[in-house]
């Protein structure tokens, strides 16, 4: 039987430290923190999607992960409903550097608007918006 896709409910990045980077998605993404499951992991809450928080030296018997459990791997892009002004604005208030941007780029509906920066583990983090 073929089957498709419907949505991305939830994806993990390897950490350096937990705390840091659920701060970092709070402050700079807005993100809401949530701690589940009986060993108390984190994930961070928006729309109805999260992240979940994996530390990089957790073992693999706790965490079922890639092989590459690196930090600073991904390059990730998410749907803000502020224009790119405003992205970029709020960027340069919390203290955070500016990769590119904005700059046009094309995600899964189109042109949109995109401003790059890193998080604290250096992955690359895209913050765009169709409605620039």
């Amino acid at each position: 039987m073929r089957f498709a896709v419907d949505r991305l409910d939830h994806l993990v990045i390897n950490v350096l430290d937990v705390e840091v980077s659920a701060s970092w998605y709070q402050r700079v993404l807005g993100m809401e923190r949530e701690v589940f499951g009986k060993d108390n992991r984190t994930a961070l809450r928006f729309g109805g999607q999260k992240v979940n928080l994996r530390p990089h030296d957790a073992s693999p018997e706790a965490w079922h992960s890639s092989t590459n459990t690196q930090p600073g791997t991904q390059d990730l892009c998410f749907i803000v409903t502020v224009q790119s002004a405003d992205v970029v604005e709020h960027l340069k208030e919390c203290g955070i550097a500016i990769v590119e941007g904005p700059v046009v780029k094309f995600g899964a509906l189109g042109p949109m608007n995109s401003v790059y920066c890193r998080d604290p583990d250096g992955n690359l983090i895209e913050i765009s918006t169709y409605g620039d």
